[in-house]
């Protein structure tokens, strides 16, 4: 994702009143990023909450608000020193803006601790947010692994998860594998997405 992409995108989605609150944002955190705290969590009453997608099939899982708060992030003057408060201090929505946010500027390793936080909630729209291109980029293999299966423990489509292709490796493999078994054993169903990654369930582990 890109900021041009995303302004495009908001450009078709926002209304003419939520374009003007979202210029007149964007400037002020562009000079003064602590600005950011306040504007932030009014980006759903002045921008909407709809679906981002209307106005662009490039962001399917994403609202209006979310796409504000992201360019907010993107604009905002030292905002890696205010990732954590946006953060903790947010709404659910909120919450999942800054995780959006993280693969759109150098935050560098800052958003790790937010995005295992995030991995721990019981909120399955966080936890497939958590698991977004950040997480691809900057999750250490182990990280990583526990964040597939917990997607697919909390029924989580796989098609959530950014970077699955390139990650999967042997030992997700045996996870999945071993997950699969064990819903089997216990006569539940095994979700689709994950049995169409095993070529063969019933291969023993090594």
């Amino acid at each position: 994702m890109t900021p041009d992409r995303l302004r495009a995108a908001l450009h078709i989605a926002l209304s003419p009143a939520g374009a003007a609150w979202l210029t007149a944002s964007l400037d002020r955190v562009a000079r003064d990023g602590t600005a950011i705290r306040t504007l932030f969590p009014a980006a759903g009453r002045h921008c909407g909450r709809g679906p981002l997608g209307a106005g662009s099939p490039a962001f399917p899982e994403w609202t209006v608000d979310d796409g504000a708060r992201v360019l907010l992030l993107t604009t905002a003057t030292g905002v890696a020193s205010e990732l954590a408060d946006l953060y903790h201090h947010g709404s659910a929505a909120e919450q999942r803006a800054v995780l959006r946010g993280l693969s759109c500027s150098d935050f560098g390793d800052r958003g790790l601790p937010l995005v295992t936080e995030a991995l721990r909630s019981n909120d399955p729209r966080l936890v497939a947010t958590a698991m977004g291109p950040y997480a691809a980029s900057w999750l250490e293999d182990s990280a990583y692994r526990h964040g597939v299966l917990k997607c697919v423990f909390m029924g989580i489509p796989l098609d959530a998860v950014a970077g699955l292709d390139e990650h999967t490796d042997d030992e997700l493999i045996r996870m999945m594998r071993s997950f699969a078994l064990e819903r089997t054993a216990a006569g539940r169903p095994v979700p689709a997405d994950l049995l169409a990654r095993l070529p063969d369930l019933h291969r023993q582990d090594s």
